[in-house]
């Protein structure tokens, strides 16, 4: 049979093709340009972002809409997964990389090749056939029949080939999959690859990722419980050699957001995750206990000229600012804060229903704090009773020192005699003002954290306490209601990063290397 004749009156090569399917043969052309797309826009950024094949069609659109709102230059790079991240690694040039799966960002992070990394939705595998379905496929068992030719992923190179090897492996179908599609199919570099080749009927089924299907209507989707098990989960990294991490991590929010580019993928078959809510310049608000601002404060600044967002940072004692958490509840009023670091695990009980993904940071002891040389003589809680001293301690109702304070001389027996005594001179606020209250000399012995000393070594000696309350535990937690909880969560993990810093200023550091806020209260 000739081909269809074209309105020049030449044979039309397509014709087999385009009779009835047209529009097929016009989507497939355009799935199979592959290579490199570029967005041109007068101004001074240009980026560079790797995209994984499969994910091309959110990620262009998601990318024109940002460019036509901000001056760019993105060029973009597509191609599987692994393929992508072995190019980063032997060139490693770019700003982002987007990953079908989440694996391939771990794998970059623990090379060195990212930095810092927002999940964007979730993929599911689902076997494809042709709408007429000739050969009657109803699942993943004839699949593997004598007769049936099946396309994959190559697990080694594609996201979608490593979820459906990861969804079969521990039950044994993948082994006789891979053997069946090795003998009579074939492994694709690109999920793409692998719905064009059931399209043009090359094999007779494959299996992508159901977000693919609305891109081929001549396809029907056949599902199977087994692959669905375990959605695979799209990511996007921001390239360790960005030259512009600002510019950067501006493009990735915006791909991450809830408003902008979460949208696109659900409008086109995704499944998206909770995304934060879009601002050019964010402001997130973080509560932190007095005790950890030392640290803090260099810290947030370098999180603040990274990300370019603002940190609005709140320091004082614990009870004030959940006093302050409380009020803003109570009037339902706006400007809750988005993190909080309180000086000690009990502050942020009092509060753990409004927050969550709770970590343990750090610890510093709780120590008796007196001038340079102890002219008093101070050395035990006993001495307090036998001496005339003037002792300074935190007020309960507002810092953490002052609750810890209490419960450790409590314990000791020790706090009502003082109390009763007249011994204890002042309460203070928070725990910045106790070591200024020897140096001062309005008090002879304070209780304080021994972070706190440190500046002032010189001017003061510290008296350590034989006691397992002695101590002092830092969380960081997220709350619940904040709209910016990926912005937090980079916050939390710059503090993470800063262990050298912690480390240096007298505290003990109780993350690991690769920690990620999980758990209440939980190291």
């Amino acid at each position: 049979m000739l081909g269809a004749r074209s309105r020049s009156g030449t044979i039309n090569p397509l014709g087999p093709i385009a009779v009835g399917s047209l529009a097929l043969v016009v989507a497939l052309l355009y799935v199979l340009w592959a290579g490199t797309r570029s967005t041109a826009v007068d101004g001074n950024r240009e980026m560079l972002v790797y995209c994984a094949a499969g994910i091309r069609f959110p990620i262009e659109k998601i990318i024109d809409d940002y460019t036509e709102q901000f001056p760019a230059a993105v060029q973009i790079q597509y191609g599987g997964s692994n393929t992508l991240l072995n190019q980063i690694e032997v060139n490693p040039v770019g700003d982002l990389f987007v990953a079908g799966d989440s694996s391939f960002i771990e794998t970059a992070i623990a090379k060195g090749l990212v930095d810092e990394s927002i999940p964007l939705a979730r993929l599911r595998p689902v076997i494809v056939v042709a709408k007429a379905n000739p050969l009657n496929i109803g699942g993943l068992d004839d699949l593997v029949q004598g007769r049936v030719r099946v396309a994959l992923g190559n697990p080694d190179a594609t996201a979608v080939g490593r979820s459906v090897r990861a969804a079969l492996l521990a039950s044994g179908r993948w082994q006789r999959l891979e053997a069946h599609v090795t003998q009579r199919g074939v492994f694709k570099p690109t999920v793409n690859d692998v719905a064009n080749d059931v399209a043009l009927g090359s094999v007779d089924a494959g299996i992508v990722w159901t977000s693919i299907l609305p891109q081929y209507p001549g396809l029907r989707a056949i599902e199977d419980p087994s692959l669905a098990a375990d959605p695979s989960l799209i990511e996007i990294g921001v390239l360790h050699p960005t030259t512009d991490p600002a510019s950067a991590l501006h493009l990735a929010r915006f791909i991450a957001a809830r408003d902008r580019g979460l949208t696109v993928f659900e409008r086109m078959g995704y499944e998206p995750v909770d995304g934060d809510v879009w601002a050019s310049r964010p402001t997130i608000t973080f509560y932190a206990g007095a005790v950890n601002r030392r640290v803090l404060e260099p810290t947030v600044k370098q999180f603040e000229q990274r990300e370019g967002v603002r940190v609005h940072t709140v320091y004082n004692g614990c009870g004030i600012l959940t006093a302050q958490m409380r009020s803003i509840v109570d009037q339902q009023g706006k400007g809750f804060p988005d993190a909080y670091m309180a000086c000690d695990v009990y502050y942020l009980q009092t509060v753990n229903d409004w927050f969550q993904e709770a970590r343990n940071v750090s610890e510093t002891d709780i120590v008796m704090v007196v001038p340079e040389g102890n002219p008093k003589r101070l050395t035990s809680l006993d001495d307090l009773l036998d001496q005339d001293v003037r002792v300074a301690v935190g007020q309960p109702d507002q810092c953490t020192i002052g609750v810890l304070t209490r419960r450790l001389l409590s314990e000791q027996n020790v706090y009502e005699r003082l109390r009763q005594s007249g011994k204890i001179v002042a309460e203070v606020p928070t725990s910045a003002m106790l070591v200024p209250a020897v140096i001062t000399g309005s008090a002879d012995v304070v209780f304080a954290y021994l972070s706190d000393t440190l500046a002032e070594a010189n001017r003061v000696d510290v008296v350590p306490m034989d006691s397992s309350l002695a101590r002092a535990v830092q969380p960081f937690g997220i709350a619940r209601i904040s709209d910016h909880k990926y912005l937090a969560r980079r916050l939390f993990r710059a503090i993470a990063d800063a262990r050298e810093r912690f480390e240096q200023n007298g505290f003990r550091f109780r993350l690991g290397p690769s920690a990620e806020p999980s758990g209440a209260g939980k190291d």
